[in-house]
């Protein structure tokens, strides 16, 4: 066995890494590439290698080898084969009949967020367990939305940790009361406290926080939060560890734990990127269930990096969702696989397995029992997986290199594969990014110059590894997309 395929992965992750290669007949992996530039094994820059299989697999093109030429084609037939070969050999399957999850408001507040009214609540999202009690997933998420809503309104799901804006302090009458408590059972359980309390008698326990002017907003725009509210949207901040943990020691436990029963996965099971897809769409079933003032038939979904990968599959394989804003995604995303610059298919076929289904290390198998494979062996690639979310609004989202939104994500890739999808965006009646489709030849547009007209949208920020400059871009496209404003 390589060891080095494993590094610092816990014995419980290794243990489930080598089982998958073992049901898969694998013997070895490619080592991936450093993403240190100076390492002898470092990615590949080099331009002139970097597209060593420069011919995707045609979108429109059905496995029998006919032409897809309306988009009932598409519909019934070509965009079937897709996400059969997605599922089976690139995210995994979700299991069909994943247990069922109740909601319960754990908090519901009135804040502010900047100066706007919120209405905020905190929900728990509890799967039943009765099968396995074993495991517990509890999804965490916060729900926020503007208090002074005239009617329903859209809503951006943000991937990321569960928390209130500004969660509401007592009052300072109360918290004399509380101080006064804590003060009495210190000194009960400690009498020796009793002498400096009376020696410091302002003293408190808890301080009291007193209305302060705030100070200056830095330069800037507004956190995405604020624009949001500010613009009449709602949003909710969905917690992914919370249904899924991102390591291979995770996949017995979790949601893919749970479905498991604890025990390892097949070869299409799903992976962490498709269950933290299912949580999204779990949540955007309370939302249905529960929220009125949630227009729910624009719902949005957003994440950057790992989570820009997973809010780019939870557009792809749930249609309920509207729109998407796909954040500096790379390997996994919406870089092309078959592009040899940066991440490569072998950074997760030996690092980031737990990311897709098991079926997926067979792409960077250098021995096994079906010979070797490459990337090239793929049935399908992310251009693909993009086309998959037609016809409705995505966003796909960059920085630039030199703050930080690092070469290794393979910005030319990404919108060689977003210029591919845009054929099915025209077939079925939307605007694509209003550039040829000719993905070989089309070069990225200069930075902070958005493609922004059609129902796929492309834009390169001058920021790091984020998306938050192009929040207000991605507000904006939408709205007018949308023309929802009361």
């Amino acid at each position: 066995m390589a060891l080095f395929l494993f590094g610092a992965i816990s014995v419980q992750a290794q243990d489930d890494h080598e089982n998958m290669m073992k049901l898969l007949g694998i013997k070895s992996l490619r080592p991936g590439p450093s993403g240190d530039e100076k390492a002898p094994n470092h990615a590949n820059y080099d331009t002139s290698l970097a597209n060593p299989y420069p011919n995707l697999p045609d979108v429109l093109t059905l496995k029998s080898g006919k032409k897809v030429t309306t988009a009932a084609m598409w519909w019934d037939q070509r965009r079937p084969e897709i996400v059969e070969d997605f599922e089976r050999e690139i995210y995994g399957r979700v299991p069909a009949h994943v247990p069922g999850v109740t909601w319960t408001t754990k908090i519901s507040e009135r804040e502010f967020l900047g100066f706007t009214p919120v209405i905020a609540k905190q929900l728990e999202g509890h799967v039943d367990n009765s099968s396995y009690p074993g495991i517990e997933v509890n999804i965490k998420m916060t729900l926020v939305l503007p208090a002074n809503a005239k009617g329903p309104v859209p809503l951006l799901m943000l991937f990321g940790r569960s928390a209130l804006p500004a969660p509401n302090q007592p009052p300072a009458e109360d918290m004399e009361k509380i101080n006064a408590a804590i003060k009495q059972l210190l000194e009960k359980d400690h009498p020796e406290l009793q002498a400096i309390f009376d020696k410091y008698p302002a003293y408190n326990p808890i301080a009291v926080q007193t209305p302060v002017f705030p100070p200056p907003r830095p330069v800037g725009d507004p956190p995405a939060a604020q624009q949001l509210i500010a613009d009449g949207w709602g949003y909710i901040l969905l917690d992914p560890n919370s249904i899924q943990a991102d390591n291979g020691a995770g996949l017995t436990k979790g949601i893919i734990g749970l479905c498991n029963k604890g025990q390892f996965r097949k070869p299409d099971d799903w992976g962490a990127l498709r269950a933290w897809a299912w949580g999204a769409a779990r949540a955007l079933d309370y939302l249905e269930a529960n929220e009125p003032m949630v227009d729910s038939k624009h719902v949005g979904i957003e994440g950057v990096s790992r989570y820009g990968k997973a809010a780019l599959v939870t557009l792809a394989f749930e249609p309920r969702f509207a729109m998407g804003l796909i954040g500096s995604s790379g390997e996994g995303g919406a870089k092309l696989n078959r592009r040899n610059w940066g991440e490569a298919v072998e950074s997760l076929t030996g690092g980031e397995y737990y990311w897709m289904a098991g079926n997926f290390m067979k792409y960077g198998a250098s021995d096994a029992v079906f010979g070797a494979k490459t990337a090239g062996d793929l049935p399908v690639d992310s251009h693909e997986l993009i086309a998959l979310c037609a016809p409705r609004l995505c966003f796909v989202s960059y920085g630039v290199p030199e703050q930080g939104d690092a070469k290794w994500l393979d910005h030319q890739g990404s919108y060689m594969a977003t210029v591919a999808a845009g054929v099915v965006y025209k077939l079925v009646g939307m605007h694509d990014l209003g550039v040829s489709n000719d993905y070989h030849t089309e070069r990225m547009p200069p930075v902070n110059t958005g493609l922004l007209d059609g129902q796929l949208a492309w834009r390169q920020h001058d920021g790091g590894h984020t998306d938050a400059p192009n929040i207000k871009y991605f507000i904006a496209w939408v709205d007018t997309n949308i023309l929802w404003k009361h």
